[in-house]
């Protein structure tokens, strides 16, 4: 049961392009937002689609391979596990973030 614990698996579109960072040592770091959608029919008999937001991390060949083949509108899969952190901003407030960070990455067409 180890393999299923705090695993995530999303297909969806990238929502902007991919923000690269490139760190000491030749690192990258990889951040997108990933849009998927669930469709569903009302109580009316309407059908309703509704659009949920992902924030996604990838390290290392991940960020390169993101960097390389992913823009805005690209269909991709990804499996990863979910993160959450705190920081504070510009004004001093905390805020929290829920991330999934990449450990597999598939391109769609």
């Amino acid at each position: 049961m180890k393999a299923l614990q705090n695993k995530v698996q999303l297909i969806g579109h990238v929502g902007k392009d991919p923000i690269i960072k490139d760190f000491e040592g030749g690192k990258k770091l990889a951040n997108l937002s990933l849009a998927t959608k669930d469709v569903y029919v009302s109580k009316k008999g309407d059908q309703v689609e509704q659009t949920q937001w992902h924030n996604i991390v990838a390290w290392g060949k991940t960020a390169e391979i993101i960097e390389r083949f992913v823009e805005k509108g690209k269909q991709i899969g990804i499996t990863g596990k979910l993160t959450s952190r705190s920081y504070d901003d510009k004004e001093g407030n905390k805020r929290y973030v829920t991330e999934v960070v990449v450990s597999e990455l598939l391109l769609m067409k």
